[in-house]
């Protein structure tokens, strides 16, 4: 079993950022991801672009150069394996951790490779994993997709998308213009005004026009094979539908803290529990970075603003250390 100082788990900008950080420290360490490298960013839909600018995007003071201001998710991609080519990272990829275990002198991490040992782990793993649900029935159908990918398999399909907020909005009009028949069903009475201001304009103006069908203040009460039933202002409605792509957000993994043993405060948004100044969670030495850290606020914390996690912990986590080995 290996020995580590420190184990990252999650493999996305944050926590190679943590790798960086622990690598100018010459700290020992490993980042077990349980996907891809950025898995979380190899999930975005591939025609995606980037709200933040990719100066914003930047760790590890390796320069990313975008064709356009707003970066795409292809060009994020081939970024951040530059970082890790040009910091040579300790990554070891599809490693999911399964559980862990607090011992004398840490900690014990199983993972289905093997269990590995070290003396402080940070959690990164982001929350676009972990799709919200509708919860109603019929959402176990195949029809019923949470993570959207291309438009193509929607060409000449009628739809309905869930939400109004950027995905829901980008999903609607990306498949409106490939050919599908588009329906949105919207919670609210309004797109969500927090939107991407080149895309709130766009969408309004085709449900304005009749292009794309939206139902305001309504919510799915079921999915059904062929069709969906909603219930709206007026009543309930059913309609033919051939799928059903639910862009209602992503969650960070509770499961994952569950099994890791991070608390989390039910009564404020599920935040993992932690230091705010050093981002400690009540277990010794186990510090929560990135956008996790938002608990189901995941609208306030991005990789622009998490960036900075990464220094804060090595710091706090160096002086620990030091006084251990003493």
């Amino acid at each position: 079993m290996k020995n580590y100082d420190l184990i990252i788990i999650g493999g996305g900008p944050i926590g190679l950022a943590c790798g960086i950080a622990a690598t100018k420290a010459n700290l020992n360490y490993i980042i077990l991801e349980k996907g891809v490298l950025v898995n979380s960013l190899y999930n975005f839909p591939e025609q995606m672009t980037f709200f933040s600018t990719s100066n914003l995007l930047e760790i590890g003071d390796v320069p990313f150069v975008a064709h356009n201001d707003k970066p795409t998710r292809k060009e994020a991609l081939e970024y951040y394996r530059r970082v890790y080519d040009s910091w040579k990272l300790n990554v070891q990829l599809y490693t999911p951790v399964e559980s862990m275990t607090q011992t004398e002198a840490g900690y014990v991490l199983q993972t289905p490779k093997g269990a590995y040992k070290t003396s402080a782990v940070i959690v990164s793993t982001g929350f676009y994993d972990t799709a919200r649900r509708l919860n109603v029935p019929g959402e176990e159908l195949a029809k019923v997709r949470h993570f959207y990918d291309s438009p193509h398999p929607y060409v000449n399909q009628k739809i309905l998308v869930v939400g109004a907020a950027n995905s829901a909005c980008d999903v609607a009009l990306e498949t409106y213009y490939k050919g599908a028949e588009v329906t949105m069903a919207i919670r609210s009475n309004e797109i969500y005004p927090k939107t991407k201001y080149w895309i709130k304009p766009n969408i309004e103006n085709r449900i304005k026009e009749g292009s794309i069908k939206a139902y305001f203040e309504s919510t799915v009460e079921e999915i059904k094979p062929h069709s969906v039933i909603l219930n709206t202002p007026d009543g309930t409605v059913e309609l033919e539908n051939d799928f059903v792509l639910a862009m209602i957000g992503y969650t960070p993994d509770f499961n994952l803290f569950e099994r890791l043993g991070i608390p989390v405060d039910e009564e404020n948004h599920k935040k993992p529990i932690h230091n705010e100044e050093t981002l400690e969670t009540p277990l010794p030495n186990v510090y929560v970075a990135g956008v996790i850290n938002s608990g189901l606020k995941t609208s306030k914390l991005f990789i622009e603003n998490t960036r900075v996690h990464a220094d804060m912990i090595i710091k706090d986590l160096k002086k620990k250390l030091a006084v251990t080995s003493e």
